[in-house]
């Protein structure tokens, strides 16, 4: 009983450092993009591309990128560090160009790190360049989740 007194509250300590429910950055295929952010092969019944159409229930950031990329190596921890602070409110993305040509040759993408922003209503945005993790924190707020500043 007495070695129960000291490990609980340890242990309570323990826990409480620990982050509940944190989400951790998602490595997306072409597949998985296709299935959870937007199937860009379907098509409206006249055979033309389909609209915009989000397929998740929070808003999310694609981070497209390559290992070899130094500004892709800053971003990196930016990401995980705002993935646990948005921990329920947005889901983190990050999609290899190198590994995911055809995706990213559907979004243009020809230089990197660039990111894309998908609110749940509304067109994405995307954004070439290495943003300081304040202006990053100014797209989630206001143009992901609506917050007014």
């Amino acid at each position: 009983m007495k070695g129960l007194k000291i490990i609980l509250p340890a242990l309570c300590l323990w826990m409480s450092v620990l982050p509940l429910g944190a989400e951790d950055v998602v490595y997306l295929t072409t597949d998985q993009f296709r299935t959870r952010v937007f199937d860009y092969k379907e098509k409206k019944a006249d055979g033309t591309p389909a609209d915009w159409n989000y397929r998740g229930d929070k808003p999310c950031v694609v981070d497209f990128y390559t290992t070899w990329c130094g500004p892709c190596k800053r971003l990196a921890p930016i990401m995980e560090e705002l993935s646990q602070t948005y921990c329920g409110e947005v889901v983190f993305y990050k999609a290899d160009t190198e590994r995911e040509r055809e995706l990213a040759y559907v979004f243009g993408i020809n230089s990197i790190p660039q990111v894309l922003y998908i609110p749940l209503e509304g067109k994405p945005m995307l954004l070439k360049g290495l943003y300081p993790k304040e202006n990053i924190i100014q797209i989630i707020d206001e143009f992901l989740l609506k917050k007014k500043q």
